[in-house]
């Protein structure tokens, strides 16, 4: 089971006191120095994480937000690090596969090959209408296929001396890579998507899949077997083309000495103002115990599951508990 860590971007973690105030040094020109104070808690986190035995980080792109832009960070983790995989967001639409190909193959070289992408469709018509130069598209099947261009391209360009695509959305003829990837065959590939047309994509061209759940702990138990079944259901679309791809769960983690005062935890983050992704992300169940935490991470493996994406809260203690009190039950 490889172990990730969501990059504690301000938008994507839960609010708590350093991260107010990089919000509140982010939004004002001038304050800040010597260095971005957001920056210096993602770096920190990610270095801990590393450090503890974590496998990959995954850096959003929240454009729209008030962070730093997702390049920008990994471009800084890959010199700063040393093992952990940097995978970076990427939306279709937003940013040509061509420039993605070019700064993929370079962060790929920075990090001495520790670098994928995470292609991401979109749900924020907002972004795209702003950094895409209106370039929203209210048809899914429209979105699909600009998506699997995309990959395709990325694809193409990244084992291929010349590709050459010509697609609704994208056109290269005779494109020639000149930076190469030190990844072999290609720097991966990961999506989530759980709509069908998603789904053939990442069938066809990615490496692993990011599997949506039922928001709420108490759907642990419906998604469990909602997951067993779509990894059954990717294992059959994939085999199609003859590809094995891999399965990731991106998930909130809540460890507690006991199971009341997890739940107690869960039970406030529908509360809390900006704590919306986590609390999505309750319904993978990662809430109790140690035991039980690793109970249920080893049920996940068995399904098939190879890739956990995780988020804590405050997140370096959260990191800290985690990795003290469960990684020892499921490395064991």
């Amino acid at each position: 089971m490889r172990l990730g860590l969501w990059a504690p971007l301000p938008h994507t973690i839960r609010p708590e006191p350093e991260i107010d105030l990089a919000l509140e040094e982010l939004g004002t020109q001038g304050l800040g120095l010597p260095q971005d104070r957001s920056f210096r808690f993602i770096l920190d986190t990610v270095l801990r994480a590393e450090e503890l035995g974590f496998d990959i980080t995954l850096v959003a792109e929240r454009l729209v937000a008030r962070d730093l832009e997702a390049w920008s960070i990994s471009s800084a983790l890959a010199v700063l690090t040393k093992r952990i995989t940097i995978m970076t967001a990427a939306h279709p639409g937003i940013i040509q596969p061509q420039m993605v190909a070019k700064m993929g193959a370079s962060v790929d070289r920075l990090s001495g090959g520790r670098f994928a992408v995470n292609v991401i469709p979109g749900n924020r018509p907002h972004e795209f209408e702003l950094y895409g130069n209106g370039s929203w598209l209210t048809d899914q099947r429209q979105r699909y296929q600009r998506m699997e261009e995309f990959v395709a391209a990325l694809d193409g360009l990244w084992t291929s001396e010349s590709f050459s695509l010509d697609g609704a959305f994208f056109r290269i003829r005779d494109g020639k890579l000149a930076t190469r990837p030190m990844s072999r065959p290609r720097p991966q590939i990961f999506a989530a998507s759980g709509a069908e047309l998603g789904k053939d994509v990442i069938a066809r061209y990615c490496d692993t899949w990011f599997i949506s759940h039922a928001p709420g702990l108490q759907a642990y138990e419906s998604n469990a077997a909602a997951i067993a079944a779509d990894i059954d259901d990717m294992r059959e679309r994939a085999g199609r083309h003859g590809r094995s791809p891999g399965y990731g769960l991106s998930t909130y983690v809540i460890c507690a000495p006991t199971m009341e005062q997890a739940e107690a935890e869960a039970a406030e983050l529908d509360r809390i103002p900006g704590a919306t992704v986590a609390a999505k992300a309750l319904g993978a169940g990662l809430v109790g115990t140690p035991q039980i935490i690793a109970q249920r991470i080893r049920r996940y493996e068995a399904m098939g599951l190879d890739c956990l994406m995780l988020q804590f809260h405050p997140m370096q203690q959260g990191l800290e508990t985690f990795a003290r009190e469960v990684m020892p039950l499921i490395r064991a």
